[in-house]
């Protein structure tokens, strides 16, 4: 019987050692095109661009482009060069290029290239190394506007810079980063009349899916989770973990729009929690409370924050890209106008 079993295992270990190895090889083949991709781009933006010769440059590149695809093939389009001229001008400092290529590849760098707000740009490189998304992964989550949903988009530019420059070279995440709103539920198939009992199912049964929306490092603990306080009862809807954050996260799901009383219960559950459940080294719980609608100034009089507490809406339906794109810019410009009035 061993001797069946070895040679399966040996098997086994030398496959294991051949897939690592092309992983590597693919990871230091990437990086080596990508330096390369810059440093074409350096060459011709100092040799076109920065001499101010625009009719040059108009020139140069189609003619560049034809040479080039003559030699090495239809990898050197005039398309692909704009494309290292823009790598170039975008992420002038070889060091940060340096790193970049490292954990990017070529086309996750390409999809961001073209943002014109530096810190947009910054949150998709920053939260794609972070989450290791694919480079289709990337793009579905651009294309959700997920920077625009998260509440770090709504503070000031200087603590934006300072998040990201934490997240970036401490690993330090601030939740904002992390949590959204709205949330968009549209996978879970809901009919026009639901109840609070079919979201949670749905979300159950499509759980996999959901925390991709909500973000990898979501862990699932338990789907009404009874606790006792007093002899009573109370059951937390959804119960998560996010593995960076180190908390517990509550989610309470809720139809229509939020109302003064949900923070109680809330508040309620998570200092359950804090004081029952939270282990050593862990941080204090964070409660999401998900509903179909809110009014601003319910939520901002109640100092959710000081609890620990965010409200977000859900789409159970994908809005057009333009609604989407319209309620989220007017959530930004409230946010920016309450902090001006602040100042």
């Amino acid at each position: 019987m061993n001797k069946e079993i070895q040679p399966k295992k040996l098997l086994v270990s030398i496959k294991e050692l051949i897939e690592q190895s092309k992983q590597e090889v693919a990871v230091a083949v990437n990086a080596s095109m990508t330096a390369l991709y810059w440093k074409v781009g350096q060459y011709i933006n100092e040799d076109v661009l920065k001499n101010n010769r625009a009719e040059y440059g108009k020139q140069i590149v189609p003619s560049l482009s034809a040479s080039l695809e003559a030699e090495y093939g239809k990898g050197w389009s005039e398309k692909q060069l704009r494309h290292c001229m823009q790598f170039n001008m975008v992420f002038p400092n070889d060091p940060i290029v340096s790193a970049l290529r490292r954990q990017l590849s070529w086309t996750h760098i390409k999809t961001v290239l073209y943002m014109e707000d530096p810190l947009k740009r910054d949150f998709y490189i920053e939260m794609c190394k972070l989450e290791k998304w694919s480079s289709r992964q990337l793009q579905e989550r651009i294309q959700s506007m997920l920077y625009e949903r998260t509440a770090i988009s709504k503070k000031p530019e200087i603590t934006i810079q300072n998040e990201l420059g934490l997240l970036k070279n401490q690993q330090q995440l601030n939740p904002d980063l992390i949590f959204r709103d709205p949330y968009v539920l549209d996978f879970l198939g809901l009919s026009d009349s639901y109840s609070e009992k079919d979201l949670e199912t749905s979300i159950v049964a499509e759980l996999q899916r959901f925390i991709i929306e909500m973000g990898s490092d979501f862990a699932f603990m338990a789907r009404q989770k009874r606790i006792t306080i007093d002899n009573r009862d109370y059951y937390i809807d959804l119960l998560f973990y996010h593995r960076r954050l180190k908390c517990l996260v509550v989610i309470d799901l809720k139809l229509g729009e939020f109302e003064a009383g949900y923070k109680g219960q809330m508040e309620l559950y998570l200092r359950y929690l804090e004081k029952h459940e939270q282990i050593e080294g862990e941080n204090t719980p964070i409660g999401l409370i998900l509903c179909t609608g809110k009014k601003e100034e319910h939520v901002e009089l109640m100092q959710l924050d000081k609890s620990n507490i965010r409200v977000a809406d859900y789409l159970t339906a994908l809005p057009s890209q333009k609604l989407l794109q319209e309620k989220l810019h007017k959530a930004v410009e409230i946010a920016k106008s309450k902090m001006l009035h602040q100042e």
